[in-house]
């Protein structure tokens, strides 16, 4: 296996700093103008994009800060912690507008249903939660998973969730159904991050074996295994468009690939600790990224 990724160098167009300790989860706005970031400071704070600074720092966690996620219409933000808890924020008004109590352990990853009703939470006491958003209630709890949940993810249709584990696998949900469909394997470590394809068809998982798997949908099958790494992939998204998948790595650099080539366009260098979450904007211009040496960085991906 070829350890050493390929050394396109680009420079990220921007450093975003003010997190006093590790920065665990970036998403962006659906109109792009806002990212959102969650640190091991146990704060969330909202950046202005394009004038590259901190709008505000959002407090209310008592531990660290996993996890956070946009709602599609932009006005509520999710978040989730190591103390157990949901928050949803009114992200104009900055303000927590509500707390979710369900889960016994560290809430790990948060989404959101593509219309916005429901919100799913993954966590480390092995199970996944549906809130539905409105009534701030749990609807459904998802069991299967034998280890600690690090990932969740609606299908661009919102009927399936996608959900990864310590268990070494990835799980597919019927959404209406509260029922898996089908259970996914082939990393031989723990499976940190999963993503669906714009068009729904592909999954990406990515994990502690250092390859990212792309999964067929529909026929549930590795269809290509993307390697580079020895160990250590904590994070994966998809472009907008499909075409460009980028990961997260232990060794402080993101990968970004040709999907449709199945090969590594460029590796991103400029972290110096681990790469923890990645996230393209909208429009597909932008790459942020997020890292245990407490920053977030932007790059152009044109």
């Amino acid at each position: 296996m070829n350890t050493t990724p390929p050394q396109q160098r680009r420079s990220p167009s921007a450093t975003l700093t003010g997190h006093t300790e590790p920065v665990y989860s970036v998403a962006f706005s659906p109109d792009g103008t806002t990212l959102a970031t969650g640190s091991h400071d146990n704060t969330v704070r909202l950046w202005d994009v394009a004038g590259r600074q901190s709008v505000a720092t959002l407090t209310g966690h008592t531990e660290f800060v996993f996890s956070v996620a946009f709602s599609p219409d932009g006005e509520t933000l999710a978040t989730g912690s190591r103390d157990d808890a949901v928050r949803l924020w009114d992200v104009a008004g900055r303000q927590s507008v509500a707390t979710l109590i369900g889960h016994t352990s560290a809430v790990t990853s948060v989404a959101f249903s593509p219309d916005g009703t429901t919100l799913a939470t993954g966590s480390r006491d092995r199970s996944v939660k549906l809130w539905d958003v409105a009534d701030r209630e749990i609807i459904a709890t998802l069991t299967g998973h034998t280890g600690v949940i690090e990932s969740v993810a609606f299908s661009p249709d919102g009927t399936t969730l996608a959900t990864s584990s310590h268990d070494k696998s990835a799980k597919l949900w019927d959404v209406a159904g509260r029922e898996t469909i089908a259970t996914l394997t082939g990393h031989t470590g723990d499976v940190w991050s999963v993503a669906f394809s714009p068009d729904g068809e592909t999954l990406a998982t990515s994990g502690a074996d250092g390859t990212v798997r792309l999964w067929d949908v529909a026929g549930r099958n590795t269809i290509a295994t993307l390697t580079g790494y020895i160990a250590g992939l904590f994070s994966v998204a998809f472009s907008p468009d499909g075409t460009t998948l980028a990961n997260g790595s232990f060794y402080s650099t993101v990968q970004l690939w040709d999907v449709a080539g199945r090969h590594a366009i460029a590796t991103l260098t400029d972290h110096t600790d681990w790469v923890t979450s990645v996230a393209f904007s909208p429009d597909g211009t932008t790459l942020a990224t997020s890292s245990s040496d407490n920053s977030v960085k932007l790059w152009s991906t044109r």
